[in-house]
């Protein structure tokens, strides 16, 4: 009975903090409101009746999650260095990197990693090539940011999700 109302309450849970946490309000309204949009939107997720993802190795998970930290962090530092210098050398381009990982949620979580990486972003993905294209603020070293993309996020996520 439940699960017919609630299909993902865990994603129907996470909706309603980041309404809590937009609205910047713990009012009883504001709960309510945020509620009602978390199962909403969680039941027209269900609908959609997405694959399950196959997760293989957790601790692995963890550990990604921790480097991914630690790069955004690293990488608001640089970005930060790079606009209060204001040096008119930087050169930012685009990156195509050549993917093994084919799985829809590792690509989706690479695209997330990618993404909020500050100074890079996820511009387009060639499926039937498998090439990756992303767009670097400070492109110093093209091949480098190919081996640090493949080994630092593609290789754990092709061993969590493929």
């Amino acid at each position: 009975m439940i699960r017919r109302w609630l299909p993902y309450p865990i994603l129907s849970a996470l909706l309603l903090a980041v309404w809590l946490l937009l609205q910047q309000s713990v009012a009883p309204g504001t709960i309510l409101l945020g509620a009602l949009l978390g199962a909403a939107l969680a039941k027209v997720f269900g609908l959609l009746r997405p694959p399950k993802a196959r997760l293989r190795h957790y601790p692995l998970l963890g550990r990604l999650f921790l480097r991914v930290v630690l790069d955004i962090f690293r990488s608001n530092l640089a970005v930060a260095r790079l606009v209060l210098r204001r040096d008119s050398r930087t050169r930012s381009g685009f990156v195509a990197i050549p993917l093994t990982l084919t799985d829809r949620y590792g690509l989706a979580v690479l695209a997330c990693i990618i993404t909020s990486t500050p100074g890079t972003i996820w511009v387009s993905y060639d499926s039937n090539a498998n090439i990756l294209l992303i767009h670097v603020l400070d492109l110093v070293d093209e091949a480098g940011w190919i081996d640090s993309i493949k080994r630092r996020y593609e290789r754990p996520l092709l061993e969590i999700f493929q």
